[in-house]
């Protein structure tokens, strides 16, 4: 393991020395593969401006989700809440009655 050996190198200070077949494929495919990698990149690139895109116009629906929200939770709450039981009880048998009818005149069509 002497470090005083010295090997041919392909550099420009040693122009004499042709490169071999080895290194001409080397250098060959060290260019396809950086190549490769431009376009891994750009296209990264790309998908992160399609995915801000897509969140953007995610963002831009927040407002209608908020308000779809709020009607969820308006129509959620129990109609009873401000009634007496008998109140709700006849509203809930007058409904009942209605949905037979309607049930009724859809069998006979």
């Amino acid at each position: 393991m002497s470090s005083n050996q010295q090997y041919p190198r392909s550099t420009s200070s040693m122009g004499t020395r042709e490169k071999t077949y080895f290194e001409q494929q080397r250098e060959a495919l060290i260019g396809e593969i950086a190549m490769s990698f431009e376009h891994v990149l750009a296209n990264i690139n790309k998908l992160n401006r399609s995915l801000e895109a897509v969140v953007a116009v995610g963002n831009e629906f927040s407002s209608v989700e908020a308000l779809w929200s709020q009607f969820e939770n308006v129509m959620a709450k129990d109609p009873e809440d401000g009634k007496t039981g008998s109140e709700g009880e006849e509203g809930q048998q007058g409904k009942n009655e209605g949905e037979g009818e309607q049930a009724a005149t859809a069998e006979k069509s």
